[in-house]
C-alpha cells in the first residue's frame, strides 16, 4: 500500500502541474499580451480554464494532505524551512483566485477591474515561480535541520541559483503549456497564429531557463547531469521529450489543434520523471549528505494502509466527477459562460 500512496503522491503533483500550471499560464500569456489583444486574449482564456480553475487546487491539496497523514517527518521539514516560499505561493493562489473571481462576476464595472487585471498576471506569475522554487530547493541540498541562525535556516535554503532557476523553468513550462491548450480553443485563424507565436515564445523561454538550471546546478555542485543523463530511464524520457517536441510543432503547423495537448503534457510528464527517477526515494536531501526518504520516514503502517485506501477510494468519485465537470462545459456554446 505504500507504494500506492506514492505513486498517488506523483500522479498529484503531475496533475498539479498539468492542469493547475497551464491555468497559471493562462495569466502568464496575458501579462506578455499586447494592450490591443488583452480583451480577446481573456475572453478565450476565461471560457478555457472556467470549468476547472477551482478544482485544479484539489490536485496540491492531496499531494499536501499525503505528506501530512503518510510522511509527517518530511512535512514538517518542508513546511519549517521552507515556510517563506510556501507562504508566498499560498498567497498567490488566494490571490489570483480572488481577483478571477472579482474581475469577472464584480456587478460594479469601474476602475478596480484593472487592480483585479493586475493581481491576477502577477499572482499568476509568482505562483508557479515560488513552486519551483519549493521543488528546487527539495532537492538542492540547502535544507539545514542544524542551522543555527534565521539566515541560514529559513532563507539559504529557499533563496540559490538552483532553486531560482527552476522557478523561472516552471513559469515558462505554464506558458508554454497554456499556450499550447489554447491553441485549439479558438476557431479565429488570426488568434490561433497570435497563440502558436506564444507558444514558440515560451517554448525558447523553457530552453533558455533549462539551460540556466543545468549552469546553477554546476555552479553549485549539484549532481543534476548525473541524475538527468546517469540512467536508463533519464535518458529515455529525454529523448522521448525531444521527440515529441518535434511532433508536437510538425503538427501544430499542419493544423492539428488537439493532439498536441497530449504531446505538450507527455514533455512534461517526461520532465517529472526525468528529475525524480534517479534520486527517488529520497524527495528531500538536506546539506552535508542527509535525506529525507518515502520509504524510510513514512508513517506508521496503519496509517499508510488506510490513507492508501482512502485514496484508491475517493478516485473513484473524484476523477469520473472531474471529467463530467469538464465535458459538460465544453457541451456550452462558446459565449454562453458569463463574464466581464
Amino acid at each position: 500500500m505504500l507504494y500506492v500512496v506514492i505513486l498517488f503522491l506523483w500522479l498529484a503533483l503531475l496533475l498539479y502541474l498539468l492542469m493547475g500550471g497551464a491555468d497559471f499560464g493562462a495569466g502568464i500569456i496575458e501579462m506578455f499580451t499586447s494592450h490591443a489583444n488583452k480583451s480577446r486574449t481573456r475572453r478565450i482564456m476565461y471560457n478555457a480554464i472556467g470549468p476547472i480553475w477551482e478544482a485544479n487546487h484539489m490536485w496540491l491539496i492531496i499531494a499536501i494532505v499525503i505528506l501530512f497523514v503518510g510522511f509527517p517527518v518530511i512535512y514538517t521539514t518542508m513546511s519549517t524551512y521552507l515556510h517563506i516560499p510556501l507562504v508566498i505561493m499560498l498567497m498567490g493562489i488566494i490571490a489570483r483566485g480572488t481577483a478571477l473571481t472579482f474581475r469577472n462576476y464584480d456587478a460594479v464595472i469601474d476602475d478596480m477591474q484593472k487592480v483585479y487585471n493586475k493581481i491576477f498576471v502577477y499572482s499568476s506569475f509568482i505562483t508557479p515561480l515560488f513552486l519551483g522554487i519549493i521543488a528546487g530547493s527539495a532537492v538542492s541540498g540547502r535544507i539545514d535541520p542544524q542551522a543555527s541562525t534565521f539566515m541560514d535556516a529559513y532563507i539559504y535554503s529557499w533563496l540559490n541559483w538552483f532553486s531560482v532557476a527552476i522557478g523561472f523553468f516552471t513559469v515558462a513550462l505554464c506558458g508554454f503549456l497554456a499556450a499550447i491548450y489554447l491553441i485549439g480553443e479558438t476557431h479565429d485563424e488570426a488568434e490561433c497564429k497570435g497563440f502558436i507565436r506564444k507558444a514558440r515564445i515560451m517554448n525558447v523561454a523553457a530552453v533558455v531557463a533549462g539551460a540556466g538550471v543545468f549552469i546553477a546546478a554546476i555552479t553549485e555542485r549539484i549532481p543534476l547531469v548525473e541524475w538527468v543523463f546517469g540512467n536508463v530511464i533519464g535518458i529515455t524520457a529525454v529523448s522521448a521529450a525531444t521527440i515529441s517536441l518535434i511532433m508536437l510543432w510538425y503538427l501544430i503547423y499542419k493544423g492539428k489543434r488537439y493532439i498536441i495537448r497530449v504531446l505538450a503534457g507527455f514533455q512534461v510528464t517526461m520532465i517529472l520523471l526525468t528529475t525524480t527517477y534517479k534520486h527517488y526515494p529520497n524527495i528531500v536531501i538536506l546539506k552535508n549528505g542527509g535525506y529525507l526518504s518515502l520509504i524510510g520516514d513514512r508513517g506508521a503502517d496503519k496509517t499508510i494502509e488506510a490513507l492508501g485506501l482512502a485514496l484508491l477510494i475517493g478516485s473513484l468519485f473524484i476523477l469520473p466527477a472531474l471529467i463530467y465537470l469538464v465535458w459538460s462545459f465544453q457541451r456550452k456554446p462558446n459565449g454562453s459562460t458569463s463574464h466581464h
